[in-house]
């Protein structure tokens, strides 16, 4: 069975580390107030927004390198129904892991909170304003960043299942592919 290039391996657990802190700080901000100690929810914002910058970075490196390497095959054991799945999956993870940090990369520029000064990019890269605040246009972009950070961690979970799945159940050796 084929493997995944070392880089390929690489770019996806790079992923999984940016999606590991992206993901849960993106969740817990609503949560956090000025009070508590030591924390700002800005730090929170912070760490979320430049995790996706580097996420979308990240991604877009991975898609690219996907596209002139390709990918190893399936191996042929893997019946139609389950390579359907996987590739949709894959898909859909692509996609939202490109959109996602945009949706909130444009929300918080409508929000009228450019990745400037405490929220800088890495903390002290700043990031262009391209648009003045506009609440109307902030709140359905953050909606549509709230549903893809949801639908993200489903793919999340049907991604890993279907790891658990090939290894635990058809003991096929997939996952040695991505390790």
């Amino acid at each position: 069975m084929e493997s995944y290039s070392p880089v390929s391996k690489w770019f996806h657990w790079v992923t999984v580390v940016l999606m590991a802190v992206a993901l849960p700080v993106g969740f817990v901000i609503q949560h956090v107030t000025d009070k508590q100690e030591g924390a700002t929810k800005m730090v929170f914002y912070a760490i979320h927004e430049s995790a996706g910058v580097t996420l979308f970075l990240v991604v877009l490196a991975r898609l690219l390198w996907r596209l002139s390497r390709g990918a190893p095959p399936l191996p042929g054991s893997i019946p139609a129904p389950l390579r359907l799945a996987a590739n949709t999956v894959h898909h859909a993870l692509y996609a939202l892991l490109l959109l996602q940090p945009l949706l909130g990369f444009f929300a918080t520029n409508a929000w009228g909170f450019p990745l400037q000064g405490r929220t800088a990019y890495l903390g002290f890269i700043e990031l262009p304003k391209f648009m003045e605040a506009n609440e109307a246009l902030a709140g359905q972009l953050q909606t549509l960043h709230t549903i893809g950070g949801w639908t993200i961690l489903v793919l999340l979970v049907l991604h890993v299942g279907g790891v658990v799945f090939h290894q635990a159940i058809r003991r096929d050796g997939l996952l040695l592919r991505m390790v």
